[in-house]
């Protein structure tokens, strides 16, 4: 088989296992189980809390001791093992460290996955930024295919889109087993402090006033990066109550609509060097969370009806708040640090969007629901999304006025190429 090939499959699984639960999970949480909204905040916190030391610990290991490929195949068997399992928990308490075992195995092998796919096209001798993109884009394309899956077999409420993770996490597992080897390179230098082993030492980034302010903000945008895949599908599943559109196509088919948010990711991807080129890392990240208050501000207005326009503009403008951010805040860190903690930095950025940005998006967002837009089990899902969009306004607004960064275009030219 085509090397190529082989590394789509895996791109293909890697998020096809992940698509297939995490924007329905929130219809099996509340509309099967019936649990609290507060409760269900923990439960994508546990995205967070494993994206801060798991992929550092396993990077380690894949450097030091063990085949990066062998233990990628091994942390989504165990994945697998841990999803499979869910349908069996019949409490929140017990379901959150499911959860959490799930992902301390499945949040590390993002990175791996595409550690494993640099080291196997380069020992190739293939170009990896022309050849990379084009398999990276199936991973998209495999969450996206999940979502269906999921909704057009009736299960986005049920306990078999756990079944459809789990095996297909276990069937990548072994798979992985078979790929090129990818043994372990021993870059960190066996006198290293630990500091320098667990990428430490790109802390001191903070000491300078631009990177703390950049590093604020990834976290406080971080928080909100998740709230559409927590409780979008829910939001649309909700409109089932209203007698005018409870057999509508947005009800039976609400993981299909929300699927259109990632296709646009994979659209606007496309796009990316264009508008660096033209107006700069800081005004496409100023677009990123400008965005994102169109996508909240659109779904607080949108319904089945006459406001199903605002619906699917919400979910097109996805891709532009996502794909802005994360990549432009990536190459802002690429271009503004030093070559010796560079490494140490990403995965810095990483920490702050995905670790405790996420942690404190969904526990603020879980407690702020609960508190203040729940009444008599009811959502108020107008001003939940409204408080979002006001959120993300503010975000953006202090960051238009706080955070100055000089337009070099040659540095995106650098970077790309």
């Amino acid at each position: 088989m085509k090397l190529e090939l082989r590394l789509t499959i895996m791109s293909f699984l890697q998020f096809f296992i992940w698509g297939a639960w995490l924007i329905t999970v929130a219809n099996y949480w509340f509309l099967t189980k019936g649990w609290s909204g507060a409760q269900f905040g923990a439960i994508f916190s546990t995205l967070g809390l494993s994206s801060i030391f798991m992929p550092a610990l396993t990077g380690i290991v894949a450097d030091r001791w063990l085949n990066a490929e062998r233990l990628y195949g091994i942390l989504h068997i165990l994945g697998g093992i841990a999803l499979a399992y869910i349908p069996q928990v019949n409490d929140p308490d017990t379901f959150y460290w499911v959860i959490f075992g799930a992902m301390l195995c499945y949040m590390p092998t993002i990175s791996l996955s595409n550690s494993i796919a640099y080291t196997i096209l380069k020992n190739a001798g293939k170009d990896v930024v022309t050849v990379f993109p084009p398999i990276r884009v199936w991973g998209t394309v495999g969450f996206i295919v999940a979502m269906w899956v999921t909704n057009l077999t009736g299960n986005k409420a049920s306990a078999m889109q756990f079944y459809f993770a789990a095996t297909y996490a276990i069937i990548l597992g072994i798979y992985s087993f078979t790929l090129p080897a990818c043994p372990p390179q021993n870059l960190t230098p066996k006198d290293a402090s630990w500091a320098e082993v667990l990428g430490l030492n790109a802390f001191k980034l903070f000491g300078t006033y631009k990177m703390a302010l950049f590093f604020i903000f990834s976290m406080f945008l971080g928080a909100a990066l998740q709230l559409t895949n927590m409780y979008g599908d829910v939001f649309l599943s909700d409109f089932q109550n209203n007698p005018l559109y409870q057999d509508s196509f947005v009800v039976k088919y609400s993981t299909v609509i929300m699927s259109i948010s990632q296709i646009s990711e994979t659209l606007f991807i496309l796009t990316i060097p264009f508008f660096l080129k033209r107006f700069g890392i800081k005004n496409v990240m100023l677009l990123s969370m400008l965005a994102w208050v169109l996508r909240f501000g659109l779904f607080a207005y949108g319904d089945p009806g006459a406001g199903l326009w605002m619906i699917i503009l919400s979910c097109v403008v996805y891709g532009m708040a996502f794909d802005f951010f994360n990549i432009s805040g990536s190459l802002f860190v690429e271009t503004t640090t030093d070559h010796t903690i560079r490494s140490s930095a990403q995965g810095l950025f990483m920490m702050m969007t995905n670790g405790f940005g996420a942690i404190i998006g969904s526990y603020g967002s879980g407690y702020l629901i609960d508190s203040f837009f729940t009444h008599d089990g009811i959502k108020d899902w107008h001003n939940i999304w409204l408080s979002f969009a006001a959120y993300a306004l503010v975000i953006a607004i202090l960051f238009a006025v706080m955070f100055s960064h000089k337009h070099d275009p040659n540095a995106v030219e650098n970077v790309s190429h």
